[in-house]
């Protein structure tokens, strides 16, 4: 019998368990996830001193002010994405792809096998930095 995953072009795999806090995704990583999204967390949280870390989603989620989230770590099985609004990101998909990255709608695919591209990485999150600084831009904002 085929599982629905396998229709759109991926294993079925168990689900993500259940985070209770940033700390916790963290700590649920495995050897191969952790390396890149530590350096992501790093990152992000030089980045913006003003932003905090939230669980959102089952996920780290960087927030500025009340409520707006800046960008988002995702970990999947072979990568993990940096994932950022997607009205903003599209103003940013060609330099990514540019660099050698595969970028889908509001986030760039960075591979465990490769070295994280952290200077593209430390542009994307400042230029949304910016972005929120001189609009307040959201999450859907746009």
């Amino acid at each position: 019998m085929t599982g629905q995953g396998e229709l759109y072009g991926y294993a079925d795999t168990m689900p993500m368990p259940k985070r209770s806090s940033v700390e916790d995704f963290f700590a649920q990583l495995n050897d191969v996830q952790r390396p890149h999204l530590e350096s992501l967390r790093e990152l992000s949280l030089a980045a913006d001193p003003q932003a905090r870390e939230e669980l959102k989603w089952n996920l780290p989620v960087y927030v500025r002010g009340e409520k707006t989230s800046l960008w988002m770590l995702q970990n999947f099985t072979h990568h993990c994405s940096l994932r950022f609004p997607t009205s903003f990101f599209a103003t940013q998909k060609e330099m990514v792809e540019a660099a050698g990255y595969d970028a889908g709608e509001g986030f760039v695919k960075l591979p465990y096998e490769r070295e994280l591209p952290t200077d593209l990485l430390k542009a994307l999150m400042q230029a949304r930095v910016e972005e929120y600084v001189a609009t307040g831009a959201g999450w859907n904002d746009r």
